[in-house]
């Protein structure tokens, strides 16, 4: 495996001391490490994407951690946090966690707990990421319809028979049948029923429509 295909740990801790124990630490477990003294360099980077997860201390001068994290949803990062502090309290870990850490660890955590943590935010990342991956895939394919091909896929996963899409669209039922086999095509889709999820994961169709 190359050293860029490794799951990544952004670390982000003003103390230089902590960075380097958890970078030393965490790339001697077969992970990628990149560490920032603040929340303020640590968005002057451009982040990866690549299964990846954040370290971050709670309190730090200038953005505090919980700062950064309301800042990383505001931009709706994909990017698992894991908080690391020395001075938490319960309010705080549950403020954490409602806005969506993944865990809240006291310094000095165990290597247990930390390797533990960053396996679980991996594994989230990973799974959020592939589903990114085939969303991208899926309007990709939505992309490559033609206008009326379009047409005809939004009344074909709204249940429509081909005579009556070919009626509200004024064309025949053979037109209407050529553009139905030409959008599965398309979309890779097998059956009508794998056709209706995909428009439900791409929201063109909301649950309730596609129970109808």
């Amino acid at each position: 495996m190359s050293e860029q295909s490794l799951p990544l740990v952004y670390v982000v801790d003003d103390d230089a001391s902590v960075r380097s124990g958890l970078s030393i630490l965490l790339q001697a477990c077969g992970y990628r490490v990149q560490t920032f003294e603040s929340g303020a360099h640590f968005f002057q980077m451009q982040p990866e994407d690549v299964v990846s997860c954040l370290l971050l201390d709670v309190n730090m001068p200038g953005l505090s951690g919980l700062e950064v994290q309301e800042a990383l949803n505001r931009r709706q990062s994909p990017v698992p946090v894991i908080f690391l502090t020395a001075y938490g309290d319960i309010s705080m870990s549950v403020r954490a966690i409602k806005a969506g850490a993944d865990d809240f660890l006291s310094k000095p955590v165990r290597k247990e707990d930390l390797l533990r943590a960053v396996d679980a935010a991996h594994q989230r990342s990973a799974k959020a990421r592939s589903e990114r991956v085939r969303l991208d895939d899926l309007r990709y394919r939505l992309g490559q319809l033609t206008e009326r091909e379009l047409e005809v896929f939004h009344q074909v996963v709204r249940g429509k028979l081909n005579k009556q899409i070919a009626f509200e669209l004024g064309t025949s039922e053979r037109t209407i049948k050529a553009h139905r086999s030409s959008v599965m095509e398309k979309m890779q889709a097998d059956t009508l029923a794998e056709l209706v999820l995909q428009a439900t994961q791409l929201g063109v169709l909301n649950s309730t429509q596609a129970q109808k």
